[in-house]
């Protein structure tokens, strides 16, 4: 991770550098996909954030989302935006968690595009993705 919390390595492209929450890659790097908590109200974010926009409070703690979910929808991706065009066709979904994180993320190459289906059993997961980049997906549990 860069020195002044950067965001360089996130992603495969990259519309930002700057982050108030650094501390995020640094989990992923670790291998671990966390959301944030507020201290305030107890609400819980995914992706993290740094100001809760419930009760505008700042104080969040880290919480690692471990247990699997299950898959709510998804898509087939066949045309690409900027960045993408190179990888289609791909697979995109949404997935329900506990404590109602809701996750959007690629599919992970792993899965065959026959076997996924709503309903299915995910995990969010770590994935070095090319040598410089840094992303979490959803792998079949």
């Amino acid at each position: 991770m860069s020195e002044n919390g950067s965001f360089e390595e996130f992603g495969i492209v990259h519309y930002t550098k700057d982050t108030k929450i650094p501390e995020f890659l640094k989990y992923l790097e670790d291998g671990k996909v966390m959301a944030t908590r507020c201290k305030d109200c107890g609400l819980l974010y995914f992706p993290p954030k740094a100001d809760c926009p419930k009760c505008f409070g700042n104080k969040v703690e880290w919480v690692e989302i471990k247990k699997p979910g299950k898959l709510l929808t998804y898509t087939v991706v066949n045309y690409g935006p900027a960045g993408f065009e190179n990888r289609t066709p791909y697979v995109i979904g949404v997935a329900q968690f506990e404590d109602d994180i809701r996750a959007l993320a690629l599919m992970s190459d792993s899965i065959p595009q026959e076997d996924i289906r709503v309903g299915l059993n995910v995990r969010l997961t770590v994935k070095k993705n090319l040598p410089d980049y840094i992303v979490y997906n959803f792998e079949k549990v």
